[in-house]
């Protein structure tokens, strides 16, 4: 088998799908949920087994411009953006706590597109704040998941004696 770029990202998709199908038997279902067709694991599971399936079949099916130097496929790429993103990723888990769903998640997709390049901030902003809001509005509003609102939040309504 040759590798190509497609084929490597698809490999790689393939060992996360792999490692988070099995990851996903450790999520706790409550008694109550024997019986009912949605847990708390039927969409992690889900997502594990059709990223498997795309990504196998993607290393399976032949594609144009293959080589068979493994090395290859990696040269040319921007690790940096790539290592950028990563970081801001970790950056968003570790500051969701404290910031809260709205504020965190702005954040991290205003700095995402500007690392991707686009430097509109126009368009960063339109594009980054009205999707946070229909995901909380999805989240919170329809699927009546609560998403807590930060530590930040409670110290603003604190200080400002709000509460």
């Amino acid at each position: 088998m040759t590798l190509s770029k497609e084929k490597a990202g698809a490999l790689c998709f393939l060992v996360v799908a792999i490692a988070y199908g099995y990851m996903t038997g450790d999520i706790p279902s409550l008694p109550s949920d024997k019986f009912a067709p949605m847990t708390a694991s039927t969409l992690p599971t889900f997502l594990a087994w059709i990223t498997g399936v795309l990504s196998f079949l993607l290393l399976i099916l032949p594609q144009r411009g293959e080589t068979d130097d493994f090395l290859s496929v990696f040269k040319g790429l921007n690790w940096i953006r790539t290592f950028t993103l990563l970081a801001l990723m970790v950056a968003y888990g570790a500051s969701f706590n404290w910031l809260g769903f709205n504020l965190a998640t702005i954040l991290f997709l205003t700095a995402s597109v500007y690392v991707l390049g686009e430097r509109r901030w126009k368009v960063i902003l339109l594009t980054s704040i009205p999707v946070t809001l229909a995901f909380w509005f999805i989240l919170t509003k329809l699927l009546e998941i609560t998403l807590r609102e930060g530590e930040l939040y409670f110290t603003v309504i604190n200080l400002l004696g709000l509460n």
